[in-house]
């Protein structure tokens, strides 16, 4: 079984030399240890000194010295818009006083949640579901690894 033994930022190693990927989800993507398939079928043993928050584009060496792409899969999400700034930032303010995990962007995306959908409306936002994948704001206690 190969190992992964380090984590790179996106940018921050040879992409180019990506012998394989794994295609995860918001929450496979922060692990420290976990067996995993790479999209080709292999078996990868993923094993980090530490947990590590993984994004899209990111990579993990391997022992060998070899490299494997991190890519973000896409998740059952809903796309909140708002009519002007002021608005996408007060919608924003709800949704993070709720604790919920969000993208910001010129829109905000979170997992779908019936209830957070009804208090946006509420609020005067709209929301449609889409499927996309899935990178929130880190909180501002998470660390710095990226």
């Amino acid at each position: 079984m190969l190992r992964a033994v380090a984590h790179s930022p996106v940018g921050h190693w040879p992409a180019a030399q990506a012998a394989d990927a794994v295609t995860l989800d918001y929450d496979a993507r922060h692990r420290r240890r976990i067996k995993l398939t790479t999209d080709r079928g292999d078996a990868l043993l993923l094993d980090l000194p530490k947990a590590v928050a993984m994004a899209q584009g990111d990579g993990l060496k391997t022992e060998t010295g070899g490299w494997v792409a991190v890519y973000a899969a896409p998740e059952s999400l809903l796309e909140i818009i708002a009519p002007d700034t002021h608005a996408l930032l007060r919608l924003a303010w709800h949704i993070g006083n709720r604790h919920v995990p969000a993208e910001i962007g010129t829109t905000i995306r979170i997992r779908r949640d019936h209830v957070i959908a009804e208090m946006i409306v509420g609020l005067g936002g709209t929301v449609r579901e889409i499927t996309a994948p899935f990178q929130p704001e880190r909180g501002a206690y998470a660390g710095h690894d990226h």
